[in-house]
């Protein structure tokens, strides 16, 4: 009996190591480098892979890249905020490790 329950608790441990996905992490990202301490995170339970782009805008309404926000977002979703000064894109992502890197990087 007593190696029954050790079968099924080995059993219930070795199903929950699902592979986890690793985003990278960093609050200043920009053309290429982080100007922040680079670092990474695993995803959890209902959490993405973020990319928070932040823009400029100018005088005329026009949108400058300014620099981008890397990291591990719960309940994530697509969407933009537009500001006065600013508007930041959010981008989630969960299909890959590191999917979080902002293209042209």
């Amino acid at each position: 009996m007593f190696a029954l329950f050790l079968l099924g608790l080995v059993s219930l441990i070795c199903t929950n190591n699902e592979p986890s996905v690793l985003c990278y992490k960093c609050k200043k990202f920009h053309l290429g480098l982080c100007y922040d301490t680079m670092d990474s995170c695993n995803l959890k339970f209902q959490q993405s892979c973020a990319i928070e782009n932040v823009y400029i805008l100018t005088k005329k309404g026009q949108s400058i890249y300014y620099y981008s926000i890397l990291s591990c977002m719960t309940n994530c979703e697509d969407v933009n905020f537009l500001g006065f000064e600013k508007r930041t894109e959010l981008i989630c992502c969960n299909h890959s490790n590191y999917c979080n890197l902002p293209q042209g990087s």
